[in-house]
């Protein structure tokens, strides 16, 4: 294997660019024996004529003319490699793709998209809806950059950092002014999340340690259905509270007052411990961590 250099290359491309090693030397800002040095070297590990050399410059051989072809194309290559890279890190070009479900992107995270298109608007958004664990799926196999998950998440080939905090609360369609013990809520008519869901096995799991098992009425696979179920009277659902905050305002549906109440858990942006970022994933992270 040949140990030339790519400044050699750039050399070259320069000198049967000019068909001169003074212009070349001129152009690269170095000397003419510099110039003069390389091609020869070049020349003898290549061990080939790339030159034919004339009182009044050069002219390339058919082998020198073959190798400037290929050279230049390469260069050109690496040129715009380097250049597409610079664009990535100023971010004037590159895709940046979140996984999440469709109640963190509805409350949660189109403020931060907002700005994020406001301050670099050349970057391709792609939103991919899911529950935690098909985000998940998403993250491990590379298709998406960060994904938006319902903590706690316990995976050890992935990293989370709590980004919000929010509290699990029940609500009717009408308005109940009873103190509803942990048994009292269990026995009501409740619509919960399918049990894919994270939020779902956080609630199921912290009234089990309570010694009670939850078996809801119905079960539902979109969050946004939770509400229109309650405000219609199909049942108490258990919702989040920063995620319901108009429907309670606008008396849609009423929060239950359920002593004690339950315990206030995060919503997490997770990665791969093993890939490296891209740099709008970072600007991203930036904007939620402000």
């Amino acid at each position: 294997m040949s140990n030339i250099k790519l400044e050699q290359y750039k050399i070259f491309k320069e000198a049967a660019f000019t068909l001169s090693f003074s212009q070349a030397a001129r152009n690269l800002y170095i000397t003419q024996s510099a110039v003069s040095q390389t091609i020869t070297l070049l020349e003898k590990e290549l061990d080939t004529s790339l030159f034919i050399r004339h009182r009044k410059g050069v002219t390339l051989t058919k082998e020198g003319e073959m190798l400037y072809h290929k050279i230049s194309q390469a260069l050109s290559l690496i040129t715009n490699a380097e250049n597409e890279l610079s664009n990535y890190k100023q971010l004037t070009s590159g895709e940046l793709t979140i996984g999440a479900g469709d109640s963190l992107c509805e409350h949660y995270l189109i403020p931060y998209l907002v700005s994020f298109r406001e301050h670099y608007p050349q970057v391709h958004i792609k939103v991919i809806n899911g529950t935690t664990s098909e985000t998940i799926k998403l993250l491990k196999s590379g298709t998406i950059d960060l994904a938006f998950v319902n903590m706690p998440l316990n995976d050890p080939s992935i990293q989370v950092k709590s980004c919000y905090q929010v509290h699990d609360i029940f609500v009717s369609g009408t308005k109940d002014l009873h103190t509803y013990s942990y048994e009292e809520i269990a026995k009501e008519n409740l619509i919960l999340l399918e049990t894919l869901s994270n939020s779902r096995n956080f609630v199921d799991n912290y009234f089990s340690k309570h010694g009670i098992l939850l078996k809801p009425a119905m079960e539902l696979g979109a969050y946004s259905l939770l509400l229109k179920f309650a405000q219609n009277k199909l049942g108490i659902s258990c919702v989040i509270k920063e995620f319901s905050t108009e429907a309670l305002k606008n008396e849609q549906v009423y929060a239950l007052d359920v002593q004690p109440p339950l315990p206030a858990r995060s919503i997490g942006y997770a990665s791969l411990k093993t890939a490296a970022l891209s740099a709008a994933a970072l600007k991203f992270i930036a904007l939620i961590e402000e």
